[in-house]
């Protein structure tokens, strides 16, 4: 079994395909600003899951399920902000974002318990 296989990699692969498609109508002037730092805390979610799962220990899974779950609160904080500047709409984007967390947090409740 790798990360591929993983539904929580999937979903958050999803979540960086509706991320890059929302930045595509941000102002320009922000591409290097918050498209670029939420491109960024996107990518970084599915990164560190397959990263995590490429260790040899559940220990280290855990470690890097944690480190994708603060890339996940990070990228939402970024949304939020681009949404009070008006960059964006409300978006069900939110919905699936805390669906991962849900996911992140499961798997290492379920991996710790395991010890």
């Amino acid at each position: 079994m790798t990360h591929k296989d993983l539904r929580v990699w999937k979903e958050a692969i999803g979540l960086v395909k509706e991320v890059y498609e929302i930045a595509t109508t941000f102002p320009k002037d922000e591409i290097y600003g918050l498209v670029s730092q939420i491109k960024r805390s996107a990518v970084s979610i599915p990164s560190n899951i397959a990263e995590g799962a490429a260790r040899n220990s559940q220990k280290e899974l855990v470690q890097f399920l944690f480190i994708s779950l603060g890339s996940l609160s990070e990228l939402e904080t970024q949304l939020i902000i681009s949404q009070e500047l008006g960059f964006m709409n409300k978006s069900e984007v939110f919905e699936k974002i805390e669906h991962i967390r849900r996911m992140l947090l499961n798997m290492i409740k379920s991996l710790r318990s395991k010890k």
